[in-house]
């Protein structure tokens, strides 16, 4: 295992974030984190608007990636922790840094507009 491809599943542990798909990000997780996934959940905004990886590092047992997520009008940082497993990368732990509340950007209405311009 090697930072390249730790770098790529945590990728696509972001990307399935972002779109919502729970089941594929529960792939990367650990059976130990699955048996307490309701716990290990609440750490990650769900839905999450945007995931970025903010930091990858190699540990003497495996890889720490930092993970920026954001979500519901907060921002988290997570960091899990991420070693071999049958020949692939795997979440063995996670936990939490910072939350930070952010403001959401307004919801353009643009039939309200429309009509509004309509009116005028």
């Amino acid at each position: 295992m090697d930072e390249q491809a730790v770098r790529t599943r945590a990728e696509s542990f972001c990307e399935a974030l972002v779109a919502g798909d729970v089941d594929r990000a529960i792939g990367d997780f650990s059976s130990a984190l699955r048996q307490n996934l309701g716990e290990v959940l609440t750490l990650f905004p769900l839905p999450s608007s945007a995931a970025e990886i903010d930091s990858v590092e190699r540990s003497p047992t495996g890889f720490v990636v930092t993970l920026r997520l954001t979500g519901a009008g907060e921002e988290v940082l997570v960091q899990t922790r991420w070693k071999d497993r049958d020949g692939e990368p795997t979440i063995v732990e996670a936990s939490h840094l910072s939350r930070t509340m952010v403001e959401e950007p307004a919801v353009v209405d643009e039939e309200a507009d429309v009509a509004e311009a309509a009116r005028t």
